[in-house]
């Protein structure tokens, strides 16, 4: 089977979980015999043994993924991205442009079985590849813009990409079924138009080895009794992070040998630090700034305790990553990955006292941390890409044997 799959990124030029998510769901399929051309909208350097990477412009990715404020809803239209060669500025809106024109170019030449898109910013490419070629088209949601807006707000133009995205459709898969959710409610989609296909985890097969040097701080914080919580991700409204700080300045007045650890960058960073020193706390946190490789495995090897403080969160792949690094996980209601684990603490994203009082109560606890370390490292590796991927199959088989039916 021939997939064209609309990407928009893959690792190590990523800002975020889809782009991990992408690169391990093609890696599964092409495994199940899924030939594979994947497009990415930057100038690429991928090289892969399974699936093609093909490339929309010549953008040099290190002028997209070190700008987390592309992403932002507000920023989609302004020229924040660079072409090195011509020095000319690109926008997000702009970018997807020029993959469509690409898409187009692409299937004058290959016809593949289906579209597999991600997300919105690729939907009107897959749009364009049903209307003009009767190309099947599966959409594959990993979050919302009610997601990102958190809840009510976010881009009314993203909200219409997604919306017509999800309407033309054949069918759409979800992360969640808190995304199948959102996707019936808020976009009016009949249900049995939607699966829900949980997001996989692969164990590292590399040689990481976490040697205490980048933290040799925190290592001696550590030996004097202190507990370490780390957070990870793009520091939004959708992260639910002053709820988080708040917590946290709560959770240091019951116990003081508390550090956090707020790993990542974005549109409230300067704000949450403030808010750090406003608490009084600002010398039990520490912002590491956006890191990725063996830093951040490194941040999740010395934590003891991981925080996903989402107010929206279809999935959350990093709470698998901390969880493999050995972490206690403190999850909120509002969070897929929280579907399919059980040895977690869970609370809703708005209860700054249950939060604080989970922290204290695990870091006063070393046989509830134990149990829950334990728990929960024999759940995350129960879930497989494998298993997404052949959810995926099925979905595209479904797709295929309708067209069949249609004509």
């Amino acid at each position: 089977m021939k997939i064209l799959m609309l990407g928009w990124e893959l690792p190590p030029h990523n800002s975020g979980g889809l782009g991990v998510a992408c690169l391990n769901l093609s890696k599964s399929l092409a495994k199940m015999g899924a030939d594979i051309d994947f497009v990415v909208p930057y100038k690429s350097d991928h090289h892969f043994d399974y699936m093609n990477v093909l490339s929309a412009t010549t953008i040099n990715p290190k002028y997209i993924y070190g700008r987390v404020t592309a992403y932002e809803s507000k920023n989609i239209e302004k020229k924040l991205v660079l072409e090195e060669d011509t020095c000319k500025s690109f926008s997000i809106r702009d970018m997807q442009h020029d993959y469509c024109e690409f898409i187009e170019r692409y299937l004058m030449h290959y016809k593949p079985d289906i579209v597999h898109a991600h997300d919105w910013l690729t939907y009107e490419a897959g749009i364009l590849a049903k209307k003009n070629y009767g190309i099947p088209l599966v959409a594959h949601v990993h979050a919302t813009e009610f997601d990102r807006g958190g809840a009510n707000g976010g881009s009314p133009l993203i909200h219409q990409i997604e919306y017509q995205g999800l309407l033309w459709a054949d069918k759409i898969i979800a992360v969640s079924q808190a995304t199948k959710d959102i996707i019936v409610e808020r976009y009016g989609i009949p249900a049995d138009k939607i699966d829900v296909a949980y997001n996989g985890f692969t164990t590292p097969s590399d040689d990481y080895h976490y040697d205490g040097s980048s933290y040799q701080y925190l290592e001696s914080l550590k030996s004097k009794g202190y507990t370490v919580v780390s957070t990870v991700g793009r520091f939004t409204l959708q992260k639910g992070l002053f709820h988080l700080m708040r917590a946290a300045a709560r959770a240091i007045s019951l116990h003081p040998k508390f550090v956090f650890l707020f790993a990542g960058d974005g549109e409230q960073k300067d704000e949450l630090m403030r808010m750090s020193a406003e608490l009084g706390i600002s010398q039990n946190v520490i912002f590491t700034g956006f890191i990725r490789g063996k830093q951040l495995r490194d941040i999740y090897s010395i934590s003891d305790i991981f925080v996903m403080s989402s107010v929206s969160e279809p999935f959350g792949l990093t709470a698998l990553e901390a969880a493999h690094h050995g972490n206690a996980l403190i999850i909120t209601k509002q969070s897929g990955v929280g579907e399919v684990l059980s040895s977690i603490v869970r609370y809703d994203f708005w209860d700054e006292d249950k939060l604080a009082g989970a922290l204290v109560n695990i870091a006063e606890s070393p046989a509830l941390e134990s149990t829950l370390q334990d728990g929960i490292r024999h759940e995350y590796t129960r879930i497989s890409w494998d298993d997404v991927a052949e959810k995926c199959m099925q979905v595209y088989d479904e797709v295929e044997k309708h067209k069949r039916n249609r004509f």
